[in-house]
Parts: structure tokens; C-alpha cells; sequence
């Protein structure tokens, strides 16, 4: 690994969101990750949309987008080395997400004390002045996550020496 928290993030980039099931179904990108910080995108689509006749999306795909951008920022902002669980989330829902405009939230760890981060974070269709919701969030690192972090690790490990196995071959 590199010997930068940056440089790790930046390793790690490709499995902050695409490691996690539901945010792949949900269409989640990552925006940017840097240390205690990340921005993530939902997209609109159709299969996000909680009310057909207004075409709003759902506020349960706001409130994942929020957790996962919170918990995101909190791994950055633990070294990112650590996986967490979600202790608490508060969320602040504002209004409703302008049809047809894709879902931004942006992530910030306040503090970390021990072996808990505490985050906070707006999700936007576009104004940032302009709030679709706020959350202001609690993540610890837990067995279960770190658990969790170590598959993922060993399916990293292994995918990078599959990958190196067949770049030698070529």
C-alpha cells in the first residue's frame, strides 16, 4: 500500500462503492474520497423513483446515499484502514428531490474519538444551498466490520495477483 492516506483512498476508490451490493443497485458512483471526506452521486432512474406521478425519487435511496457517503467519509477519516458499522444516523429531509436531477451527497467527519467518527453531510439535487436533506452521523468500528474488511482485503489481494499472474503471461 502507499504510504499516504491519499494514496490508499485513492487504491481503494474502486471498492468504496462498487464493493457494496446495494449501492451498485442502486446506480451509487463515487465522486471523490480524500481524508474524513467523500461525495457520492445517485443517480436518477427509473427504478429510484418513489412516486410515479410526480417522478420524485425515493426518500429510501436518499437516506442510503446519505449512510453510505457518511460511512465513507468516516472510514476516510479513520485512516481508512478500518472498517465501520453504522451506530447512528439522523436524517433532516427538507424537501423533495427535483424529478430528473441526480442526488449528491457530500460527507465530512467532524471528529473522531477512538474508535468511533462522527460525520456530517447534505445531499443535493445541484444547490448546495438548497438541501434535499441533512444527516449528522455516528460509525464505529466494530468484529463484524472488520471482518467484513478482512474478505474484502483477501478478495482484493487475490484479484491483484490474478491480475499481475495474467499481465506476466501476456
Amino acid at each position: 500500500m502507499s504510504d499516504t492516506l491519499q494514496d490508499k483512498l485513492d487504491t481503494l476508490a474502486g471498492l468504496l462503492v462498487d464493493g457494496s451490493p446495494h449501492a451498485l443497485a442502486l446506480g451509487m458512483k463515487l465522486v471523490r474520497v480524500s481524508p474524513g471526506e467523500a461525495v457520492i452521486r445517485a443517480p436518477y432512474q427509473a427504478e429510484s423513483i418513489g412516486d410515479p406521478e410526480t417522478g420524485v425519487m425515493h426518500g429510501g435511496v436518499v437516506t442510503a446515499l446519505l449512510d453510505h457517503a457518511c460511512g465513507t467519509a468516516a472510514f476516510a477519516g479513520l485512516g481508512g484502514d478500518q472498517a465501520v458499522a453504522t451506530l447512528d444516523l439522523r436524517l433532516d429531509y427538507m424537501r423533495p428531490a427535483k424529478p430528473g436531477c441526480d442526488v449528491v451527497a457530500e460527507a465530512k467527519t467532524i471528529k473522531v474519538s477512538g474508535l468511533i467518527a462522527f460525520v456530517s453531510a447534505i445531499a443535493h439535487d445541484g444547490d448546495e444551498n438548497d438541501p434535499v436533506a441533512t444527516a449528522h452521523a455516528a460509525f464505529m468500528v466494530t468484529r463484524a466490520s472488520q471482518a467484513a474488511a478482512e474478505r474484502a482485503r483477501a478478495e482484493v489481494e487475490q484479484h491483484m495477483a490474478n491480475d499481475k499472474a495474467g499481465g506476466a503471461s501476456s
